[in-house]
């Protein structure tokens, strides 16, 4: 087996592909022990004492070190971890905890949305599916619908976009600047 390994636009965070499927629907987003004590992986990742967070996508992991880290010490140990996980076929998430770390869907919307804006939020939630969220996950992230009101979308970026210096940027500039232009009545996009 061979993880091969990108980098991302956020500095502290390195993107592993282990050629095989990671989670089968969703994404998981792990920011500090606790939260990864419902995951063997993200629980040995954790336990590097490096990393600050994990992220799984759909094909990939995504893994963020602390300040200062050296990558080049950590990187072997996290593709060690990856290949011990991945050859030996360890369930990713432990099995009496398994049913409580539902990811949110997009429709669980944390701002929630006016009834009557259902047309406008159908055509957002496509914009984000189809063109906004393959984009992000090429970089080791994902982003979540959260809701629309007053003409504002609340989006929340995941994984590697979650502290990403350019993720301002990526909100304002791209992704406001795209759903303007396809839905008139969204005016703003805020981190949520």
């Amino acid at each position: 087996m061979f993880i091969e390994t990108e980098t991302t636009p956020n500095p502290a965070t390195l993107k592993f592909l282990p050629g095989q499927e990671v989670m089968p629907a969703g994404t998981r987003d792990f920011r500090d022990e606790e939260d990864a004590a419902a995951s063997p992986l993200a629980e040995a990742l954790f336990s590097l004492g490096d990393v600050t967070g994990v992220f799984f996508g759909s094909n990939f992991v995504s893994v963020t070190a602390g300040p200062g880290t050296d990558w080049s010490a950590l990187k072997p140990q996290v593709v060690a971890i990856l290949l011990d996980h991945f050859v030996s076929q360890i369930p990713l998430f432990h099995a009496p905890s398994a049913g409580g770390i539902a990811v949110p869907t997009e429709d669980e919307a944390d701002y929630g949305d006016d009834p009557a804006d259902a047309d406008v939020v159908a055509q957002i939630k496509e914009l984000l599916e189809t063109r906004i969220r393959p984009a992000v996950a090429n970089d080791g992230g994902d982003i979540a619908y959260r809701g629309f009101r007053g003409g504002v979308v609340y989006l929340s970026m995941q994984g590697a976009c979650s502290g990403c210096p350019s993720s301002t940027a990526t909100l304002k500039q791209g992704i406001e600047g795209l759903l303007k232009h396809y839905v008139p009545e969204v005016s703003e996009v805020r981190a949520a």
